[in-house]
């Protein structure tokens, strides 16, 4: 497969370009992406890179490793929409080289290259990866520790395997610092199953403990102790409630039942998904080794099927949370595809091209699926771009069949990948026609002229994600917690507890603007508060002190 130096570097740079070709074009949106735009602002503006904020009260929801990385791309190349995903985007090209890195040690170059093409291609992994969420950044550093693991179990020489158990201990430290101790228990206990299931503990032997732990708190232990030292609080709230709370209740709102996720799978993995469950099932029948060797595949599956069990069964659910799963999936249908019959892949990938019409149905009834007047007048502008999504998809399915049918697997199987990556970056490109709808983005560019460092800015009973990032400023929230109901409890005087004393505090002011829910400007005419409206959509009004 394309086997060539030249050729591999070719079709590396057409990957990239279409990878990489819209991170500026898109509007942020809320909640993810203006949230996670905003914190590394605030570190890059204040200065401090210890204490997470998010409108200048302290966050403490995730570990800074992701705003790190952002403040210090924004420091660099400026504060925009592609540097704000840039980490995003970056750890999830990373996560294909890594997996073709390790699949070529592990299986063979023609499984490896397979495996890469199916990961660059998977619709969830594409479209997460071109979202500024933090679960790409933890996906790439559980999957660099879990292939740490495995390189480090096949070796037979004991430096080797030392050298590639720490790059698994640092892969786990970092994605603790991504995300938190799933970096750590996740892994942990897919080793621990792994060794019930395979009735052997020896593995436990070979995981090189002291020099390890050394490696892994040298990497987290500094920002934990910096952290609770400039906040007390800290553990509290980081490792009880963000993890014990989270994972048990349904306290945030992400609650859903246990099968949220099979139709996520289901669409997740495509084109590949009939191969991704042949994969599996082929693993589970075939791969018995000798007594005391480590089954990399065996672990693979035990990975996969742990987090999927894991987060089905958890109070707080998100689609993204089935990422760390595909890196390791797309290694055994790499493998699989390199040992099967052109016409049995055939058969596989037929299924998905009722999805590709499926698609392209959407886009022509989409007009009609609108529930409100903005979107009446957003939704006929997606339409050609999800129909071009469609159409792209189904003549990439058409086409690579067409060559397995030819019995011409590895030509097939790269116009599958490039059409399934291509086809996601258009639906996901012409989103920016609909964005207004979760972006505030507009409302920045009209009111841009009357914003001004020494003018105070109140948020009335919303908090609107994206707006700070636009207007390079934080605001002062009136009768309003949410997410940040923790920072103000810490720090109740840096927002404005009920509109009767917002009235009191506006009416001191000589300058000052608001943003509000449109429902809200009523009632702060009934408090006889004076507002000159600057700004007005079916969402928001945005005014000042006469």
């Amino acid at each position: 497969m394309m086997t060539t130096k030249k050729n591999l570097l070719i079709l590396l740079a057409v990957i990239a370009v279409i990878w990489f070709s819209n991170l500026e074009y898109r509007t942020l949106v809320k909640p993810d992406e203006g949230r996670y735009a905003e914190i590394p602002r605030e570190m890059v503006a204040s200065g401090d890179w210890t204490t997470p904020r998010l409108n200048e009260l302290k966050y403490f929801e995730k570990p800074p490793l992701q705003y790190w990385a952002t403040a210090t791309a924004y420091t660099v190349f400026g504060e925009h929409q592609w540097t704000s995903r840039l980490w995003t985007g970056l750890t999830g090209f990373a996560g294909i080289l890594l997996v073709w890195f390790a699949g070529v040690r592990l299986f063979g170059r023609e499984a490896a290259s397979y495996a890469a093409l199916l990961l660059s291609s998977s619709l969830l992994y594409v479209l997460m990866a071109h979202i500024n969420t933090l679960d790409m950044g933890v996906t790439f550093f559980i999957t660099l520790g879990i292939f740490g693991l495995l390189l480090g179990q096949a070796q037979a020489d004991e430096k080797k395997r030392r050298n590639w158990m720490l790059v698994a201990w640092a892969g786990m430290a970092l994605a603790v610092m991504s995300k938190g101790l799933m970096g750590i228990i996740l892994p942990g206990t897919a080793v621990f199953i792994y060794c019930l299931v395979q009735r052997d503990f020896t593995v436990l032997k070979r995981m090189h403990w002291l020099p390890g732990l050394a490696v892994f708190f040298a990497i987290t232990a500094p920002w934990f102790y910096l952290v609770m030292k400039a906040n007390p609080e800290f553990f509290e709230r980081f490792f009880i409630y963000e993890h014990y709370t989270r994972f048990t209740t349904k306290d945030l709102g992400r609650y859903q039942p246990w099968y949220y996720f099979i139709p996520i799978l289901l669409a997740g993995a495509l084109p590949w998904t009939v191969t991704m469950f042949d994969s599996m099932w082929r693993t589970v029948r075939n791969t018995s080794l000798p007594d005391g060797q480590f089954n990399s595949q065996r672990f693979l599956l035990i990975w996969a099927v742990f987090v999927y069990v894991f987060f089905s069964i958890s109070g707080s659910k998100l689609p993204s949370y089935l990422l760390p799963m595909f890196p390791v999936l797309v290694l055994l249908m790499g493998k699989r595809i390199a040992e099967m019959r052109e016409r049995t892949l055939f058969w596989q990938i037929a299924p998905a091209i009722p999805f590709a019409l499926l698609l392209i149905a959407i886009g022509l009834k989409l007009p009609g699926m609108a529930d409100t007047p903005n979107q009446a007048e957003l939704y006929p502008h997606y339409t050609p771009w999800l129909i071009a999504a469609g159409l792209v998809s189904l003549v990439g399915l058409l086409g690579g069949m067409a060559l397995l049918w030819r019995a011409k697997k590895q030509p097939a199987v790269l116009v599958l990948a490039l059409t399934a990556l291509l086809s996601a970056q258009v639906g996901l490109t012409g989103y920016e026609s609909i964005a207004r709808e979760r972006s505030a983005k507009h409302i920045a560019e009209a009111i841009r002229a009357e914003v001004k460092p020494e003018i105070p800015f109140y948020s009335i009973l919303t908090y609107e994600q994206t707006l700070p990032f636009y207007l390079k400023r934080t605001f002062t929230l009136v009768q309003y917690q949410d997410e940040m109901a923790y920072g103000i409890k810490q720090e109740p005087q840096r927002v404005i507890p009920t509109l009767e004393e917002f009235a009191k505090v506006w009416n001191n002011q000589p300058e000052a603007l608001a943003i509000m829910p449109v429902y809200v400007y009523p009632m702060l005419q009934q408090l006889g508060v004076p507002m000159q409206t600057i700004f007005e959509d079916t969402q928001h009004i945005v005014v000042k002190k006469p």
